[in-house]
């Protein structure tokens, strides 16, 4: 599943990425998502815009093109 499909409040794991960029992908590594690592959705702003993500005690903000970077399994 896509990260911008999960609704606020819902707890998820990153599954897999699928970007070819591997620049991108260690971008995600650095701010926490890494595989299996766990968030919740805390706000998605209307109409497909940023959605804030809660991981490991921190806050994360990624566009939408951004979270279609990996695929998550909600919990």
């Amino acid at each position: 599943m896509k990260l911008r499909k999960m609704k606020v409040g819902q707890t998820g794991a990153v599954s897999e990425f699928t970007t070819s960029d591997p620049q991108y992908r260690q971008k995600l590594l650095r701010m926490g998502l890494t595989r299996s690592s766990e968030f919740k959705v805390v706000r998605k702003a209307p109409f497909g815009g940023p959605i804030e993500l809660e991981v490991k005690g921190s806050r994360l903000v990624l566009r939408s093109d951004e979270a279609d970077a990996f695929e998550v399994e909600v919990k």
